[in-house]
């Protein structure tokens, strides 16, 4: 019987790329789909499967937030797709969890594959998948502390905050500025990573380099070739990239 495999992604174009790889594998089929967390969840209350091929950034419900909302006793294998940098998977080599890196490789899919393969009659591994996944998720995006708040790693310290004290964050190479009031703060982590804990809280991101807080912005304006100008209420000027217009317009009109 073929692998009941479910595509979850918000970008049309990845799920494609997912779909078109599949075709090539007799041994795994499609059951569907989906482009929004939120959407899988639906999916997955009504139809089994086992495998999702699970984009971790996506709007309203993340592809973390999806992997907590699993029930454990139909636990399916995850393949995460992921844009994250090496300092953030080897949290997923540590869990020995699957993961594909956007845009995903034909060589990297049919590895990813052959793990699944070899893992399927495994049925040690497949008893542990779901308290491999739940550690994962614990390391790589830790719940919120408290109504409202979160925890951020900073000069070797966790300290918490209100996200409403956060502006905006963006990327300075290995580390991320997250300017709060009038400061800054580095940090050692992903963009893409703190974009997945951040969203719950009314964050949006805005550009490869850049997120928001919704409640933060003052003003948008066009400023040609499909870019905006976003204005903050401290009068920062950011960019919107093109790239995740459309995103961010469903998030804010949404707000």
């Amino acid at each position: 019987m073929p692998i009941q495999s479910l595509i979850v992604d918000d970008e049309p174009l990845a799920r494609e790329r997912v779909r078109s790889f599949l075709a090539a594998e007799p041994d795994f089929e499609i059951a569907g789909e989906c482009g929004s967390g939120k959407d899988a969840l639906a999916f997955l209350r009504r139809a089994k499967v086992d495998l999702i091929f699970l984009d971790i950034v996506m709007p309203e419900m993340n592809g973390f937030e999806l992997a907590r909302a699993l029930p454990p006793q139909h636990f399916p294998h995850i393949i995460f797709v992921t844009v994250f940098d090496t300092f953030a998977l080897q949290a997923f080599e540590v869990h020995a969890v699957d993961y594909l890196l956007k845009p995903v490789e034909p060589g990297r899919f049919k590895a990813a594959l052959d793990k699944v393969r070899a893992r399927w009659h495994d049925r040690e591994f497949s008893a542990g998948w779901g308290e491999r996944i739940t550690s994962l998720l614990r390391d790589l995006n830790p719940p919120s502390v408290g109504p409202g708040r979160i925890s951020l790693k900073i000069d070797g310290e966790i300290v918490f905050f209100d996200p409403a004290a956060i502006r905006w964050l963006e990327s300075a190479g290995n580390y991320v500025s997250v300017h709060l009031n009038g400061k800054h703060k580095l940090i050692r982590d992903t963009l893409s990573n703190l974009q997945a804990r951040l969203e719950p809280f009314g964050f949006v991101r805005i550009s490869r380099s850049a997120i928001v807080n919704i409640a933060d912005i003052q003003a948008i304006k066009p400023c040609g070739f499909g870019e905006y100008s976003v204005r903050l209420l401290d009068t920062t000027e950011l960019t919107l990239s093109r790239s995740y217009r459309e995103a961010f317009f469903r998030r804010v009109d949404g707000c």
